[in-house]
């Protein structure tokens, strides 16, 4: 960990000058560090901790330390580039078949053929997928674009693979989205239950502040970490729980039954604010503790453990990510969790909470803004017929232009995309033929297209090579905006450099199409500021309430916690603080639409200060019964083994920056598989060997790490690589599109797979060339 409480590590040039320091935000993972950045010669020459920032306090991991050598680089677009000739193979991608036009041409030249394909095939013939990595700003406009005047909801964003069943959890749990902790309760909490969800390598500095805290007082303070692979969140456990991939839902109600048969729950607490807790009892009470643990593959022993010291403990913070989420189950997995917390009052109170981690720096912005195929901003819904009137008067949009049924999700996208019923597709800020589970059909979507729009502010990767028309991007050091990070936390991000070349604001992109297809007065910003202050209007009232947020009380007093209903309300902590009051607790008398009953804040009150009740129509959460559903696809003769994907410690998403890096490349510079070593013995791997790894979709290649740290029977590969580093090299050619019903979620964390010695391997392998160059190695 490279962290600095007082700002004076990160990287050093000696002797190098700096110009100007510049306070902004990571653009990695969700947990949203405070960066100081030092430029000189109108470059990025620095980057440190900020020590003042409230959600790091002054630390960083290494990904932001090497910022400075990933952002002006020669593979930056700097101007906009159209094909010559329509040819758009990967060949013609990399040797330049793209020819350089003014922003001018290639913006008539989208709008007209956007209004064309509307015309001719309606407005669901067009679809947009957006990022994690955007401002809130640009969510914003791309939002009122396509939702609000072109008519269509399709718009999606990689979100949907990381967070959607977090949102559908909260919102089925609670009555709204929104983590109800924030980063300082790890300082009061005394139990920490981390499932699905690496920490020191995914959200290092947050894992950071737990392992400070379990050093001030290791023997009060317990950790329980529950993950199929030993990964270095593993290293502070008091229980370490190597679950069978999948089998969340049944461990967690396991520990709901022993918590409710041994009186480790608040009765009175579930009595006054919950519904549906005799319904999940009865339906757990056939299971025995002994079944449930051996469906999961650990001790009973174990998993009694678990529930102990979770009732236990005086406050319980449970923090999960993409092992929970990531899944055809993953939206009761994530009411399991809240269920937990809701049965033993562990909610509203410091030092406890359910806390989904993000992994972009701006999902949870994207939330607010709408960012997903079935929202609206304000944590409305294309379904409610009142938000949507809300939206199009706020808009000035035609009334009845936003479409009552959700638009498609990221997978249903691609897939309608490869059948030919989707026309014309923007991507912004991502790189789905990477990310995506069962690439060959969004490498098909792709081909499809009779318009494919990219901007990015790299070229080429393995989505721009697809791209008709190429735009350039601003990125995170080049403009300003606001993001969001896991813990509600709104931060200001500065320009502190000009662009690259022509690249812009992808709000300024989005903007200008829309002026040009024929909405001008709709989208006429002069700034980002302007976008912001629009967007945090449409919020009042809601339960993320950023009226009292304004770009320039960001920048006089640094970032805020929403809700934050007036301009001069602090912020607000955590949520739901009210519940542990003595007196009775009523519904509050704000009703949204379609009798959703909203936070109603009120200005000048205690930072921690937050409505009292759920967001529901009783002001009660409910517990749900959520029922085990195993992986879409299980080991069977001829493809024996769980594969889970992730991440890398160094690497982030598809490496278009980290990559470039080679201090982080160090460690893996190629892809590689963990395998248990009997596993390996089986099929006469030896560490270090390159293996194939086939599924019923296709292929990859990967160096072995025999390890004892995956649990046998399952396998782990990093996800980082696409097709541009090797045609066998994505992990995401063997995954599996199946996803959760109601998030639209794809489960990426198990697909059923063989592994075995690449074709042609043994016999290198038995070669005396080979075996000197082993045995050298060796020594």
């Amino acid at each position: 960990m490279a962290k600095s409480r007082d700002g004076s590590r990160g990287n050093r040039t000696a002797g190098e000058k700096i110009d100007s320091w510049h306070d902004t935000f990571c653009p990695y993972c969700g947990v949203g560090c405070g960066l100081r950045v030092g430029v000189h010669n109108g470059k990025v020459a620095k980057v440190r901790g900020n020590p003042d920032h409230p959600s790091s306090l002054g630390d960083l991991c290494l990904k932001p330390i090497h910022l400075p050598g990933a952002l002006d680089t020669p593979d930056r677009i700097r101007e906009p580039l159209m094909r010559m000739n329509g040819s758009r193979s990967g060949e013609h991608a990399v040797k330049g078949a793209f020819h350089s036009v003014t922003w001018e041409k290639a913006t008539t030249y989208i709008a007209a053929s956007l209004k064309r394909i509307v015309r001719d095939h309606g407005p669901d013939a067009v679809a947009f997928y957006g990022s994690g990595q955007f401002t809130t700003e640009d969510y914003y406009v791309a939002n009122k674009l396509l939702k609000g005047f072109i008519g269509t909801n399709n718009f999606d964003a990689n979100s949907r693979l990381c967070m959607a069943s977090a949102v559908a959890g909260y919102v089925s749990s609670l009555g709204s989205d929104g983590p109800p902790p924030a980063y300082e309760d790890i300082d009061h909490a005394d139990c920490f239950f981390l499932i699905g969800s690496n920490m020191a390598d995914c959200h290092p500095v947050l894992f950071n502040r737990i392992k400070r805290r379990k050093k001030q007082d290791p023997e009060m303070v317990k950790v329980i970490v529950v993950d199929p692979r030993e990964t270095r969140t593993a290293a502070i456990a008091d229980l370490f729980l190597p679950l069978r991939p999948g089998s969340d839902v049944v461990l967690l109600n396991a520990m709901m039954k022993i918590l409710a048969s041994e009186g480790k729950i608040d009765r009175a607490f579930i009595d006054r604010h919950t519904n549906g807790f005799e319904e999940l009892m009865e339906a757990s009470d056939p299971v025995s503790t002994a079944a449930a643990a051996k469906v999961c593959g650990i001790s009973e022993s174990d998993l009694t453990r678990a529930a102990r010291l979770f009732g236990e403990a005086q406050g319980v913070l449970s923090f999960w990510s993409m092992g929970l989420n990531q899944s055809v189950n993953g939206v009761a997995k994530n009411q399991a969790v809240i269920n937990l917390h809701l049965a033993t009052g562990q909610i509203g109170k410091p030092g406890s909470g359910p806390f989904s981690l993000t992994g972009q720096p701006n999902a949870m912005g994207g939330r607010e803004a709408g960012g997903l195929s079935h929202l609206l901003p304000g944590y409305r819904t294309v379904a409610s017929a009142l938000h949507r009137q809300e939206v199009e008067k706020f808009w000035r949009a035609p009334a009845g232009n936003i479409a009552g049924r959700p638009g498609l999700a990221a997978v249903d996208m691609f897939e309608a995309a490869a059948r030919g019923d989707i026309k014309a597709m923007w991507i912004m800020c991502t790189n789905p033929v990477v990310s995506m589970p069962n690439i060959d059909v969004v490498e098909r979507a792709m081909e499809k297209l009779e318009l494919l729009i990219v901007t990015d502010a790299y070229h080429p990767t393995d989505t721009t090579q697809y791209a008709h028309v190429l735009l350039p991007a601003a990125q995170w050091s080049e403009r300003e905006g606001v993001m969001t990070n896991s813990e509600r936390r709104i931060t200001y991000l500065p320009r502190m450099v000009d662009p690259a070349g022509q690249a812009r604001p992808d709000w300024r992109i989005i903007a200008d199409v829309g002026a040009a297809m024929g909405f001008p007065q709709a989208f006429s910003y002069e700034s980002s500021n302007e976008v912001f202050d629009e967007f945090s209007q449409l919020t009042r009232g809601r339960v993320c309430d950023y009226s009292g947020v304004s770009v320039s009380r960001l920048k006089a007093e640094g970032p805020l916690q929403w809700p934050v209903p007036e301009a001069d309300h602090p912020g607000t902590v955590r949520l739901y603080s009210g519940l542990h009051d003595d007196q009775p607790v009523k519904p509050v008398e704000k009703q949204g639409g379609d009798g959703e009953l909203l936070h109603a804040a009120k200005a000048g009150a205690e930072p921690e200060a937050s409505a009292p009740v759920f967001a529901t129509a009783d002001g009660s959460a409910t517990i749900h019964t959520p029922a085990f559903v195993p992986p879409a696809e299980l080991p069977n003769r001829r493809f024996p083994l769980l594969l889970t994907t992730g991440r890398l410690r160094n690497q982030w998403h598809t490496m278009t920056r980290t990559g470039k890096s080679e201090s982080l490349l160090k460690g893996a510079r190629q892809p590689f598989l963990e395998i248990h070593p009997v596993d390996a013995v089986r099929r006469q791997i030896e560490n270090g060997d390159v293996v194939e790894i086939r599924s019923r979709r296709g292929r990859v290649w990967a160096e072995a790490r025999v390890t004892e740290k995956i649990r046998e029977g399952a396998c782990f590969m990093p996800f980082h690589w696409g097709r541009l580093a090797g045609p066998y090299s994505a992990a995401n050619n063997v995954t599996l599109a199946a996803v959760d019903p109601i998030s639209k979620e794809p489960e990426l964390k198990a697909c059923a797979v063989e592994v075995r010695l690449r074709p042609g391997y043994e016999a290198l392998r038995a070669s005396k060339p080979f075996q000197r160059l082993a045995k050298a190695l060796r020594r």
